[in-house]
C-alpha cells in the first residue's frame, strides 16, 4: 500500500516520509489534493481488508480478561472504523489515534497521550529536569505536550466516528499536563511539577519501523509482527520480541518474557 501512496504523490523516494512530505507541501490546496490522493488508495485498500491470522483468539483472550486496548495509526479514521465495525464488534477500544494526531509515529507522543488517558503517569519536576516513575524516550515529554491539543481535537472525531467501539471518558480526552501542584497554603505552583504519560507497563504490537520506534521512545514494550516484507525489523534495537500470529501473543502475556535492553544489560 506504501508503494501505492508514494505512486499518488507524484513518486517520492522511499526515504522521504509521507506524511512529512506532505505537511511540507507549500499550500493548503496542494496537501489537502496529497491527503485525498492517500485516502483514495486507504480506501481501496480497506475493500480487501483482512483480519490477521489469530485476532479473534487475542481478541476473547484480551476481553475475558478485562485488558484494555488503544490504536495508534497513522491511517485515517475511515479504515479504522472499517476495522473496527467489521471484524472487532465486540471488542472496545480507546483511546483511537489515528492520522489527525500530530506528531504521529515514530514520534512516540501518540503512545504517551494513551498512556495518560488511562492514568498511566509519571510526576515530572521541571524545576529539577527530573520525573518521579519510570523514565521514557528521548523527546517524550516535549512531544506529548506539543501534541495536546492535536490530540484532544482527534480523540473526539474519532469517537463519533467508533462510538460503538470505544469506551471514552472525560479522563480520556484530558491534555498531556495534571494538576497544578499546591503549596502549604492550597495554591497552586504553576506548572513546575507536571504529571506526563508513562508508557512502561504497556506493549506495542505492530509490523513497521514506525511502530518499533514510537514505542521504544515511549518507554513501552515492543513486539514486532513478521512478514516476508519486515523480516528484516527482527533483530532491530527497538524491537524486543517477535511473533509471527497475534494470538502467539497470549503465551507471552500468560508468561511474559524479557525486554532487549534488559537482555542486553544482564
Amino acid at each position: 500500500m506504501f508503494r501505492e501512496m508514494r505512486a499518488a504523490l507524484g513518486g517520492i523516494p522511499k526515504s522521504t516520509d509521507i506524511l512529512e512530505h506532505i505537511y511540507g507541501l507549500p499550500t493548503p490546496g496542494e496537501r489537502e489534493a496529497a491527503f485525498e490522493a492517500v485516502r483514495a488508495v486507504e480506501r481501496r485498500a480497506m475493500v480487501a481488508q483482512r483480519p490477521q491470522p489469530g485476532l479473534a483468539e487475542l481478541m476473547r483472550h484480551l476481553d475475558v480478561r478485562g485488558v484494555r486496548k488503544a490504536i495508534c495509526t497513522r491511517n485515517f479514521d475511515a479504515p479504522v472504523a472499517h476495522l473496527l465495525s467489521r471484524f472487532l464488534p465486540g471488542s472496545a477500544f480507546g483511546p483511537v489515534v489515528t492520522r489527525d494526531f500530530r506528531p504521529p509515529k515514530p514520534d512516540p507522543a501518540g503512545i504517551l497521550f494513551i498512556a495518560r488517558s488511562w492514568g498511566l503517569v509519571r510526576r515530572l519536576d521541571r524545576r529539577h529536569g527530573q520525573g518521579q516513575g519510570p523514565s521514557f524516550g528521548k523527546g517524550g515529554v516535549e512531544a506529548e505536550n506539543a501534541g495536546h491539543q492535536q490530540q484532544e481535537d482527534q480523540a473526539t472525531k474519532t469517537e463519533e466516528l467508533v462510538e460503538a467501539a470505544q469506551q471514552g471518558t472525560e479522563a480520556e480526552k484530558r491534555g498531556a499536563l495534571g494538576p497544578a501542584e499546591q503549596d502549604g497554603n492550597g495554591e497552586g505552583k504553576g506548572e513546575q511539577v507536571e504529571e506526563v504519560g508513562d508508557a512502561s507497563a504497556l506493549i506495542m504490537v505492530g509490523d513497521s519501523l514506525d511502530d518499533m520506534t514510537a514505542g521504544k521512545r515511549a518507554g513501552a514494550a515492543t513486539v514486532l509482527l513478521v512478514n516476508d516484507e519486515n523480516r528484516h525489523l527482527a533483530e532491530h534495537p527497538d524491537t524486543d520480541l517477535v511473533i509471527s500470529r497475534l494470538d502467539e501473543l497470549i503465551g507471552v502475556l500468560e508468561e511474559g518474557f524479557v525486554g532487549r535492553d534488559i537482555a542486553e544489560s544482564t
